[in-house]
This record gives C-alpha cells, sequence and structure tokens, in this order.
C-alpha cells in the first residue's frame, strides 16, 4: 500500500497534503511531523529546504491572487504575521529562484508588499517537474533587447524588486557574452558596479524598444527600490556629471538652441559603436506626427498634367533617379554647394500634388517619411521644437541607413511657410518663428530630399522661397488632360460624353476622382442605371456646391 501511495505521489498531491495539515496548525513541531513525508518529497523535487517547501505551498494555495499579502498565509494557519515574518529569508530565497514573484507599492512613505505565483511555476507543478528558471543563451542583440523590454515592464509594475532585475540582467550578459553589445557594456563596469549599469541599460532599452529620442527623468525614476539613491543619480545626470556623459553614451537635447537638463538621447557615436546589431525604430514618428511609406507598397497611378508641368517632373524625377542623384550631389560637395534637394509644389488643392510625389517615389524606388503638419501644429505648445528636431534627426538616420536616401514630405505645409511675425510678442507666435527658424536651418544643411506642397504659396515667407531649389506650380488640368482623367476614372464613358464633362467643368483631378468614387458606389447600389451623364451631371453639380444654396450673411 505504502508503494502504491508513493507512486502516485506528485507535486500537486504533496502541495495540497501539506496545506490541508498546515491549516489551523499555527505551522507548530507537531504540523511538520505529520507533513513530513510531504513536506520531503516537494523539498527533494524541487531541491528546497522543508521551510522554503512550506512557504511554497502556502504560496501556492492562493496562486490564483495576483496579490498575495503575509498576513493572508498567517490567516490561513492561524498564527501571527509575526510568525510568518520568521520565514521572510526562506521567501526571499523563493523570490531569488523565481518560485514567487514580489511586488512593492509605494504609497509616500509606506511601503505595501505582495507577492503572485508566476505562471510558468504553477505549469511545472502540474506537470510534476522542477521549476528551472529559462536560461536565455545565444541570444540575438534584437532578441536581448526582448529579454530587457519583458524585464523593465516587469520593473515599471513592481512586479520584481532592483536587485532581482540586476540578477536577470546580469545573468542575461553572462549568457550571451558573444554579442557585441554585451562585450562593450560589460568592458566598461567591474563585476559589482550594478546602478550605472542598469541606468545604461535602461536608456537603451528606451532607445531601442520605445523608439525614444526624448527621455525625461520621469522615464527612468522607476528603475530604484531605494529612492535617495535614485535622487543622487538624477543630480548627476542633471548636472552633467555622470558616467554616462563622460564616456559619450548619452547627451542633452536641446530646446530652441538651449540645454534642456531634462531631456536626453543615446548619442549617435554611442548608437553606432554598440547598437549597430539591432534595428532602432522611433517613436517620433508619433511624436512629430509622421509615417513611414515603403515604395514598394505605393499603387501605381496615371497622372495628367499640361505640357509644362510634365516637363518639370519629369525632369525632377531624373535628379532623382539613384544614378543621377549620385553624380549630382557628390559633385556638389565638391563644388562647396549644399547638395540637398529641396522642392516645392504649390497649387489649387486636388491638382496631384501629393500624389505626384508619391509616384516620384515609387518610380526612383525612395521611401518617404511623410509629415503631418496640422498635427505639429496642434502639439506646438511645449514639445514642437524638440518635436521638429527629433524629426529631422529621424530623417538623417534614414538617410544614413538606407540604400536611397528617403523623400522627406512636408503635406500641406502652409502652416510652417508662411510669413514669421515681426516683432513676435505672443507666445504662440514666438514659438511658431522658433520652429520655422529651425526648419530653414535643417534646409540649410539637408543631406537628403524634401518636398513640401502647399495650396497658398502667395504667402510664402522669402527665406522659404530662397531655399526651394525647386518650384513646381500645378495648374488645373487642361481641357485635354481634363478628358484622359474622366477616361481613365471612368472608362465606360462615351467620347462625348467625356467631352461634354471636360468642357462643362474645370474640375480638378481631385474632384473627378470624387465624382468617379460617387458614381461607383452609386453603381453598387442601384446597378447601372445611375452611371448616365445625366447623372454624372448631377454629380457634378453638388461637387462645385452650385445646387446648394448659401445662407447670406450680413444686412
Amino acid at each position: 500500500m505504502e508503494a502504491k501511495q508513493k507512486k502516485q505521489m506528485d507535486l500537486l498531491t504533496a502541495i495540497e497534503q501539506i496545506v490541508e495539515k498546515a491549516r489551523d496548525s499555527k505551522l507548530c513541531p507537531e504540523f511538520y511531523r505529520k507533513a513530513s513525508r510531504y513536506i520531503k518529497y516537494v523539498s527533494d523535487k524541487l531541491d528546497l529546504t522543508k521551510e522554503q517547501s512550506v512557504m511554497l505551498a502556502l504560496f501556492m494555495n492562493r496562486s490564483d491572487d495576483s496579490s498575495i499579502r503575509i498576513s493572508e498565509l498567517s490567516e490561513d494557519v492561524k498564527c501571527s504575521t509575526i510568525h510568518i515574518l520568521r520565514y521572510m529569508n526562506d521567501i526571499h530565497i523563493l523570490e531569488k529562484r523565481e518560485f514567487v514573484r514580489c511586488c512593492r507599492d509605494f504609497h509616500g512613505y509606506r511601503k505595501s508588499i505582495s507577492y503572485r505565483v508566476p505562471f510558468d511555476v504553477i505549469e511545472a507543478m502540474k506537470r510534476d517537474e522542477k521549476y528551472v528558471p529559462r536560461r536565455c543563451t545565444g541570444l540575438s542583440c534584437q532578441e536581448l533587447f526582448g529579454e530587457f523590454e519583458e524585464l523593465f515592464e516587469l520593473r515599471k509594475e513592481n512586479e520584481i524588486t532592483y536587485e532581482a532585475l540586476t540578477q536577470k540582467i546580469n545573468s542575461l550578459f553572462e549568457d550571451n557574452k558573444q554579442l557585441k553589445f554585451v562585450k562593450l557594456v560589460n568592458g566598461f563596469f567591474p563585476v559589482g558596479e550594478n546602478d550605472d549599469k542598469m541606468l545604461l541599460v535602461l536608456f537603451c532599452h528606451l532607445c531601442v524598444n520605445n523608439g525614444d529620442d526624448n527621455i525625461g527623468f520621469h522615464d527612468l525614476d522607476f528603475l530604484f527600490d531605494d529612492k535617495r539613491e535614485w535622487n543622487r543619480q538624477k543630480r548627476k545626470i542633471s548636472n552633467g556629471d555622470h558616467f554616462l556623459f563622460y564616456e559619450n553614451i548619452i547627451e542633452y537635447n536641446n530646446d530652441n538652441g538651449m540645454v534642456d537638463r531634462e531631456s536626453f538621447r543615446v548619442t549617435q557615436k554611442f548608437k553606432d559603436e554598440a547598437l549597430s546589431e539591432v534595428v532602432l525604430t522611433t517613436t517620433s514618428r508619433d511624436k512629430n506626427s509622421s509615417d513611414y511609406v515603403q515604395s514598394d507598397k505605393i499603387v501605381e497611378k496615371q497622372l495628367f498634367y499640361g505640357q509644362s508641368i510634365q516637363n518639370q517632373i519629369d525632369e525632377l524625377g531624373g535628379l532623382l533617379d539613384e544614378g543621377h542623384y549620385q553624380e549630382i550631389t557628390s559633385r556638389m560637395k565638391k563644388a562647396g554647394f549644399r547638395c540637398g534637394f529641396t522642392c516645392l509644389f504649390y497649387g489649387a488643392p486636388g491638382t496631384g500634388k501629393t500624389e505626384t510625389v508619391l509616384q516620384l517615389a515609387r518610380q526612383t524606388g525612395r521611401d518617404i517619411l511623410q509629415v503631418d503638419v496640422s498635427k505639429i501644429k496642434s502639439c506646438w505648445v511645449g514639445e514642437s521644437e524638440k518635436n521638429i528636431k527629433n524629426l529631422f534627426d529621424t530623417y538623417k538616420e534614414k538617410v544614413k541607413k538606407s540604400e536611397k536616401a528617403p523623400i522627406l514630405l512636408f503635406n500641406e505645409a502652409d502652416a510652417i511657410i508662411n510669413k514669421r511675425q515681426e516683432g513676435a510678442e505672443r507666445s504662440v507666435d514666438k514659438m511658431e518663428n522658433s520652429i520655422q527658424n529651425i526648419i530653414l536651418q535643417e534646409m540649410e544643411n539637408l543631406d537628403g530630399i524634401m518636398i513640401a506642397t502647399t495650396n497658398l504659396a502667395q504667402n510664402m515667407d522669402k527665406a522659404f522661397e530662397r531655399r526651394f531649389l525647386y518650384k513646381i506650380k500645378f495648374e488645373k488640368p487642361t481641357l485635354e488632360a481634363r478628358m484622359h482623367i474622366w477616361h481613365e476614372m471612368i472608362p465606360a464613358l462615351s467620347e462625348s460624353d467625356t467631352k461634354t464633362l471636360a468642357e462643362k467643368y474645370e474640375f480638378s483631378g481631385g474632384q473627378i476622382e470624387n465624382i468617379a468614387r460617387h458614381n461607383a458606389i452609386n453603381g453598387i447600389l442601384y446597378g447601372d442605371k445611375g452611371n448616365s451623364l445625366e447623372a454624372l451631371m448631377s454629380y457634378c453639380d453638388n461637387e462645385r456646391l452650385e445646387t446648394k444654396q448659401t445662407r447670406k450673411i450680413g444686412f
């Protein structure tokens, strides 16, 4: 019978028996005698002391709770909390071996401590297996930063202590010595020096995983358990008197030409030396309201222009061809000229300015970093200058790492190329002038391709006008071009209907596309009976708002 019981013993059975016998026992010596066989099974299986095995069993009994308090364990066995405190060293060992996770919440000067049993531990117990924390050996640098992301998230949620974090990160470094990043960081720090090392890894995590080049103290203050240590570190960073500055690992950001001692980024030098094994992303897309468009994802679209515009676009397309582009920029550099290509597309709405940029990018194989200027302007209060600088820094990085220089597109740029305010006194006007000055300076030093589109060129600041090397005015399409567009958009139109519509309505390509879409939707809903000249002319009248009554304003 004894042999049969032994054969049926497993971790969950043993833990269940320990919990049963511990109930109301106050963990007295008699309890240990009665539960000895089950405690021994857990101890032998998991390489724990008998006290650690008992504590693990009590935690497992509450494993459905993500916030287990010491007082709750004492309630389960009907002993005082002080008695459980005698087991704190054993609980600490369980935490170090990752059988439990400790969460320390700070409320003012009060610290609240709770625990939870990780899912992986529960699964190992169910399989009757010894839990061994996952060793991450032979990782790529990208995978290493994936591990950092998970660890810093746990630390941020107070689910692991600073001590546990350093232990895990040092273990990752020990298991992945082959990585260039690990070799370089290990070279900075003797064994046992953890505080500066953890800060360095955190800065790099924010740079790599969050794409953050605008790191503030609020991004770092979760790291240390000891707030006095954090205050000491913060003073040194703010004063530039920190190891990370000495080794040119981080630098201050600038705020309108002034050093911002509360905003930092990883230096380009350190990125090149230590982070070349990872793909660096950037949140500056979000911060600067920009999107990255890959050239091979752009759908081909036929555009129709007047002959003069077509000639200018063909010329620009030829210049942006990679072979010509490299030759021209090389010669311009040798001659001492600025080598950036700055282009302005201006004209009435719907004349194809933005679509032309997309098609040029597709034809020349250049990606586009597209900036939503209206959103940038909406966040100018406070962060605007940093965002603009970060945008250009992001673009420089893209140029450096791309096989072909991408296009920096400021779409609907009216808001940033308007005339600057003379003698600006309002803070908003000063800020807008500051933004424009930054963009003008960046255009002066541009090494790449920038295209801006605008509907309102007549109010453009002269300084911007001088800096645009190419300026193409997009006129409304000619009669011939309008006929081509009508035929392209609605191939079923007869030649006579096409001519009638083109002659009667001097629409832009964008307006004709709107009508074609309206026609297609009605065709889906009602069939071809809506696809008639009469119906199309009705849509055209609605498009130019001629049939809508306008309300007069005034007297």
